[in-house]
């Protein structure tokens, strides 16, 4: 079975950390979003790759390339104008299977799919789609079921006074290919928003099964943070890093220190260096990043080549690449780009800062 990864995300609302790449190329545990949905599937039995592109398309081709390094097969579709989801896999249907699935290139899961899978083969669904949990379901579409698990009712983004259910569609869909004939060709058109509410008032077998495991979107910067720490503490593990006290699972690679402290879940990356009596706890470290003697960094994410200076602390903060946190610094729950740099000392909460010119001072 193909599997078509929707991969055209603008990711928008993270550029506010000078993450000028697709979405699906956001960096969680080190690696690229769309590198955990690889192995994910392929893991699962998936081998052939479809990924529609829009947005710096070069960022993904030239990171994954034909996928054989990754043990796959990737194949790529450009859209010069965005088509929507559905729209996009329209584009792409003289190189479908007959039955293939659809995975969104926004979200992060470890979910086990056989039941999907088995669910539309079962009912001789037209489209089975997986449905997660949520806290906020407003901000996602809402899916009612009967006890065989065919979708009732649909409401995609509703109102607070329009909530029947927590329960939402996940972003990931087995359907038949007789589905895009619903489909209009050349103009923008989505799955959520248009065909499932289409095939639902056509009465077509629409099925949804929950999927077990983690999910979760990756819209703004703290969700970025949510999912790496997630990642940490999934794959971490009691580690001895040189120079270090350890605590709890963490992820670290060529990482090293002087007498400092780390609490898990952390994930630290290659060349991160964290100085004597300096603390990182449930916080996420880029390459080469810096953590001076004395600083505290808590509940943080912090990307490529960052420096925090001594005495400096860091809580509850998104920060891009490059930039420095000046001795006796205090900032939290703030968003930095790239290359900002904060004199100290002096507290700073609740600042976002996008960086249009190098070396940014606060």
């Amino acid at each position: 079975m193909k599997l078509f990864i929707l991969g055209a995300g603008l990711g928008t609302r993270l550029r506010a950390l000078g993450l000028d790449v697709p979405k699906v190329m956001a960096p969680i545990g080190g690696k690229p979003l769309l590198q955990h949905h690889v192995e994910l599937f392929r893991a699962q039995g998936f081998t052939e790759f479809i990924v529609n592109l829009h947005h710096l398309p070069e960022k993904i081709t030239g990171y994954f390339g034909d996928g054989s390094r990754f043990g796959v097969r990737m194949t790529y579709s450009f859209e010069p104008e965005l088509l929507g989801t559905a729209g996009a896999v329209k584009l792409l249907e003289d190189r479908l299977d007959d039955v293939f699935m659809v995975g969104s290139g926004d979200t992060l899961t470890d979910a086990d799919l056989s039941s999907l899978v088995a669910m539309h083969f079962n009912r001789s669904a037209m489209a089975t789609m997986g449905l997660t949990e949520v806290e906020r379901p407003e901000q996602f579409g809402i899916v009612g079921i009967s006890s065989d698990g065919r979708v009732q009712r649909f409401k995609e983004k509703p109102r607070p006074e329009e909530v029947f259910s927590n329960v939402i569609n996940s972003g990931t869909y087995v359907l038949s290919k007789k589905i895009l004939e619903l489909v209009p060709e050349g103009r923008k058109y989505d799955f959520s928003k248009d065909l499932f509410p289409d095939v639902l008032a056509r009465g077509l077998p629409l099925y949804a099964t929950r999927l077990e495991g983690y999910w979760k979107d990756i819209g703004r910067p703290h969700d970025l943070l949510e999912a790496n720490l997630k990642m940490a503490e999934m794959q971490g593990e009691p580690t001895f890093i040189p120079g270090l006290t350890t605590e709890g699972p963490i992820v670290a690679r060529d990482a090293s220190g002087e007498g400092g402290m780390v609490v898990g879940p952390s994930f630290l990356d290659d060349g991160s260096w964290i100085g004597k009596g300096a603390t990182v706890a449930s916080s996420c470290l880029g390459k080469g990043v810096l953590i001076e003697g004395a600083a505290v960094v808590r509940s943080s994410l912090l990307l490529d080549g960052c420096i925090v200076s001594e005495a400096a602390s860091v809580t509850d903060c998104v920060i891009g690449k490059n930039c420095v946190i000046g001795k006796g610094v205090s900032l939290s729950n703030s968003v930095l780009g790239d290359d900002v740099v904060i004199e100290g000392p002096q507290k700073l909460e609740g600042v976002t800062r996008q960086t249009e010119d190098p070396q940014r001072s606060c």
